[in-house]
């Protein structure tokens, strides 16, 4: 199996509404918290500001964890380790610069709406109606 490293980012406006992306992938798409794959030579954080910034617009600075996932892929036999930090934008506005075109709309929602698009993702994270930081936590997430 390849090891993947991910890294994402919960940012949260000050209304208390989440900033998800639509990441398309084939012929669907999925919602979810910005972030993507750690390039050789980045590290986590490095990453999770690169990747916000290409599929947002915004620049970040990272205020804390979230928590370390982890999960075998065996179709596409990866071995993925998933970092997702808490986050505060610094500055910019929505604009997409994805170079590989998999991010088509970004939008702040609130919390009932963050939990119907990403149901299993919004429980995996353990996000919290009151944006409260959930201590951190490690997870096995088995083999899909």
């Amino acid at each position: 199996m390849i090891r993947v490293d991910v890294a994402s980012a919960l940012i949260n406006d000050e209304n208390g509404n989440i900033l998800l992306v639509k990441n398309i992938k084939d012929d669907s798409f999925y919602w979810g918290p910005p972030g993507g794959a750690v390039e050789k030579g980045e590290t986590l954080e490095q990453a999770v500001i690169r990747e916000v910034r290409e599929e947002t617009g915004f620049n970040i600075e990272v205020t804390g964890l979230n928590s370390i996932r982890e999960v075998f892929f065996t179709e596409k036999e990866h071995h993925a380790l998933i970092v997702t930090f808490f986050a505060k934008i610094i500055d910019g506005q929505i604009n997409i610069i994805d170079p590989d075109n998999e991010i088509s709309e970004v939008k702040w929602v609130d919390y009932q709406t963050a939990k119907e698009l990403m149901p299993f993702l919004f429980e995996k994270l353990r996000v919290d109606s009151d944006n409260n930081k959930t201590l951190a936590f490690y997870e096995f997430e088995g083999i899909r």
